[in-house]
């Protein structure tokens, strides 16, 4: 898998969704710079609200659950962060995974424990009740994580707040 070629081959893979298992095979290939590679086409096809995406998420769930926890490089974990409140999840499969984008809060990449802060908050359409301790993590993410992290944070909870409120059917007078 070139690098240069990720653009080339998400559309590829877009355009030919049977070709899909092969791409998910790369996520766990012995050459880190493979699986990342690969790890950022799926994500890029993944996005938005894709029938391939769907089709891809619904036959590989279990396997990218059990990458999550074991991904060593950080592209690789950075995309799965992204990817994991995409894929059509049980409330429990959801804790699972959050579990995992907790202990990457510890990490040494900045990227990594932003985007897990993303998984997080997105892993709450999955498991609603989460919702409040999520909340509390970013409002402490926002004060004392990495810059990225912080900016992440601001962003999130804005959104998070607002449909919690929504939620609760208050409103915010500005």
């Amino acid at each position: 898998m070139d690098p240069g070629r990720v653009c080339a081959l998400t559309e590829t893979f877009l355009s030919e969704p049977g070709q899909a298992s092969r791409l998910i095979e790369f996520l766990w290939d012995d050459d880190a710079g493979v699986a990342s590679r690969a790890a950022d086409v799926l994500e890029r096809v993944t996005r938005g609200d894709s029938e391939t995406g769907k089709r891809i998420f619904s036959r590989s769930k279990e396997a990218l659950l059990g990458l999550l926890q074991e991904a060593g490089p950080k592209k690789l974990r950075w995309n799965l962060a992204l990817m994991v409140g995409r894929l059509p999840l049980t409330p429990k499969e959801a804790r699972r995974a959050a579990m995992v984008l907790e202990s990457w809060l510890d990490d040494a990449s900045s990227i990594v424990k932003t985007a897990a802060l993303q998984g997080l908050a997105d892993l709450i359409r999955h498991a609603p009740a989460s919702l409040p301790g999520v909340l509390d993590l970013l409002r402490i993410q926002g004060r004392s994580g990495t810059p990225a992290m912080r900016a992440r944070s601001r962003i999130l909870l804005l959104g998070l707040e607002k449909r919690q409120r929504s939620n609760r059917g208050e409103s915010r007078i500005e």
